[in-house]
């Protein structure tokens, strides 16, 4: 197998984790924050894992195309109630993406559809290794207020 289908295999199986994971795995997972009800699943990929995609996957024209510069992450979000396990939908989630210390850039999350369950994503520059601040702004459909979450990453 070469190097980039493993990359690609590995990507698919992070993605696929994000999109059929229950909230089982505990707090201080620095990928993962229950905040109230909501259980908050993080992901980072980089764009060329996408990019690697034929023309003609659904993948290779979301969020308007994978970044073309070689600091290009793709930021995946998925929501679940913290009681029921319930995947969460029609969510709306806006995400600052930054070096820390500094304010980056922000960009909604866009809903999509991965094994046949809602997730959230876009793509943000993501230059070195971090660490990186990602703070969400979460609206849960029903819910009075918003939830922000702060996230800390750093690319392995």
């Amino acid at each position: 197998m070469t190097f980039a289908a493993r990359k690609s295999l590995a990507a698919l199986c992070l993605v696929l984790a994000l999109a059929t994971a229950a909230p089982a795995i505990a707090d201080d997972d620095s990928d993962v924050k229950t905040i109230g009800n909501v259980t908050i699943y993080l992901g980072v990929i980089p764009a060329d894992m996408i990019r690697g995609h034929p023309p003609d996957h659904v993948e290779s024209s979301m969020h308007g195309r994978p970044p073309a510069s070689s600091d290009g992450y793709h930021v995946l979000i998925a929501l679940f109630d913290a009681k029921t396990g319930a995947r969460i939908t029609h969510a709306r989630i806006t995400a600052r993406v930054a070096d820390v210390g500094l304010s980056g850039e922000q960009k909604t999350l866009q809903p999509m559809e991965i094994a046949g369950t809602e997730t959230y994503g876009n793509y943000f520059p993501m230059n070195g290794n971090g660490p990186f601040t990602i703070k969400l702004t979460i609206h849960v459909p029903g819910q009075p207020t918003d939830i922000v979450a702060e996230f800390e990453h750093h690319h392995q």
